[in-house]
């Protein structure tokens, strides 16, 4: 089972910059490449959203129409961890951030307990 955590939510004006940090175990060193990293947000009242992913094995990126431009996924596959780096926030931007693994072999999902990202206007 995969175990997810993540940090670096926080109180921010519009315009600034935040970077969330998911540290990820529990992978085998197989199974590691097998696995989508993801970002998600819930914003108060609405759905859980895709915001950005990566592919553990060649490291493709997609992002939702919403951040392209401002918002840059990456990892460090040492560590192992993801990050979201989000510039440019928008108040609209202010939801609870979830990391999340999906395997490709089993389809089994695995969630971070989420972040608040907050940003004034």
């Amino acid at each position: 089972q995969v175990q997810l955590v993540e940090s670096g939510g926080g109180l921010v004006q519009s315009g600034g910059s935040l970077r969330l940090s998911c540290a990820a175990s529990g992978f085998t060193f197989s199974s590691y490449s097998n696995y989508i990293m993801s970002w998600y947000r819930q914003a108060q009242g609405k759905e859980r959203e895709l915001v950005a992913s990566i592919n553990n094995d060649g490291g493709r990126t997609n992002y939702a129409d919403s951040v392209k431009g401002r918002f840059t996924i990456s990892k460090d596959n040492a560590k192992p961890t993801v990050y979201l780096q989000m510039n440019s926030l928008k108040p609209e931007d202010t939801a609870v951030y979830f990391c999340k693994a999906l395997s490709r072999v089993t389809s089994r999902s695995d969630w971070g307990q989420g972040t608040q990202v907050t940003v004034s206007s």
